[in-house]
């Protein structure tokens, strides 16, 4: 079987927007319930933003192209991502559970678009590999973030679930 290397490029864009897709969804979700959280929901609140841009941005690349998004990936993202946020609504530690779960899923961003930024480079598509860099570089200040912030957001939540077992508000 051959690959030609820039349809493979194209499919991982538009799964790379589909991914981005999901993270939106995933992270409206969550931002939702974080109003005792408000240093979390902030941060959330701006990678929102940022994922936004992304999938826009990857957009843009795919039209560049002469190609779209699949509108079926984009819906598995966004059902997936639902899935995860009814789950995790469940959950009373839904706040450390969901920075254990955004933190795995920056990495696993990060991942992707070094291997994007890597096919990108070996076809010389410079304009493709300079967005795929900036996003890697909004990812990793967002798994940054996670990594300095996650001991603070479990301390929190402990102390908070021992004052309301105390004051009998579970």
């Amino acid at each position: 079987m051959s690959i030609d290397s820039k349809t493979q490029l194209q499919t991982w864009l538009k799964d790379a927007h589909a991914m981005e897709e999901q993270a939106e969804q995933m992270l409206t979700a969550q931002a939702k319930r974080l109003e005792h959280y408000p240093k979390l929901r902030d941060r959330i609140t701006q990678h929102i933003e940022e994922t936004r841009s992304q999938a826009e941005r990857l957009k843009e690349c795919l039209e560049s192209q002469g190609e779209s998004t699949s509108t079926m990936k984009d819906m598995g993202g966004k059902f997936a991502a639902m899935g995860q946020a009814i789950g995790g609504s469940m959950a009373s530690d839904e706040v450390v559970k969901g920075g254990i779960a955004s933190y795995a899923f920056e990495h696993f961003e990060i991942a992707n678009y070094r291997a994007l930024i890597a096919a990108a480079d070996q076809l010389a598509e410079t304009h493709v590999c300079e967005v795929c860099e900036s996003i890697l570089n909004e990812e990793l200040a967002m798994a940054k973030w996670l990594e300095e912030n996650l001991d603070d957001i479990t301390r929190a939540f402990l102390t908070r679930a021992e004052s309301d077992e105390l004051s009998g508000k579970r």
